[in-house]
């Protein structure tokens, strides 16, 4: 009942949607990975990343996709709670706490071992639009625990217009998607990290990024 519930959600609401708003130009979709263990790394400018990278993948992969969102934005009431966990198939993160951010490092890693794919937004929070930050380390303890795990760097630009940080109101705006070659574990925390900043800061060089307005 839930995927079907899913399923309907993606079909009949986020992908019109998104087909209005979006003029996405998708490069390598072919790289995303369609089954699990894996782990998708994008960049973060918008809440509608997410619902966008989901909306990337056959219905049928979507029961797949555990997204790692913050829990303090999205588990306001109940029924957000539950939407986010059961129809997106979110796995919470706390901001803070060394102890809650364990536990989400063991669901993270039992997703993984459960073959499903994870998406992460390394950055922690959604910073300035269409500017990379630093990666939080957090995406490198994972490849560490998994280090079979496959690493799917994805670049997005124009969703931090569509709907930018504290708007509510979305706005139809051309959207840019590279998704890169997978990286493996390196055996180091600091040249895990480095290797994915890199093929980030590559994939969003051959985007053809005018201006912030």
């Amino acid at each position: 009942m839930i995927d079907l519930l899913r399923r309907g959600f993606f079909l009949l609401v986020v992908r019109p949607v998104l087909t209005v708003m979006l003029g996405a130009n998708v490069r390598g979709r072919e790289r995303l990975p369609r089954r699990g263990p894996a782990i998708v790394v994008a960049n973060h400018n918008s809440h509608l990343d997410t619902l966008t990278i989901m909306a990337m993948y056959p219905l049928c992969c979507l029961k797949l996709i555990r997204p790692v969102a913050a829990m303090d934005y999205f588990m306001r009431t109940p029924a957000m709670a539950w939407f986010v966990t059961r129809i997106l198939s979110v796995i919470p993160v706390a901001r803070t706490g060394r102890a809650l951010n364990r536990d989400l490092l063991d669901r993270c890693v039992a997703a993984l071992d459960k073959s499903e794919i994870l998406v992460v937004f390394p950055e922690g929070s959604r910073g300035v639009p269409e500017r990379l930050s630093l990666f939080k380390r957090g995406v490198a303890h994972l490849a560490k625990a998994r280090p079979t795990t496959p690493v799917y760097p994805l670049f997005m630009h124009g969703l931090g217009k569509v709907l930018p940080k504290d708007s509510i109101i979305p706005v139809p705006f051309n959207c840019d998607i590279a998704v890169g070659e997978p990286i493996a574990w390196t055996g180091s925390m600091e040249g895990f990290m480095d290797m994915l900043q890199a093929r980030m800061t590559q994939l969003a060089s051959a985007i053809h990024m005018p201006p912030w307005e």
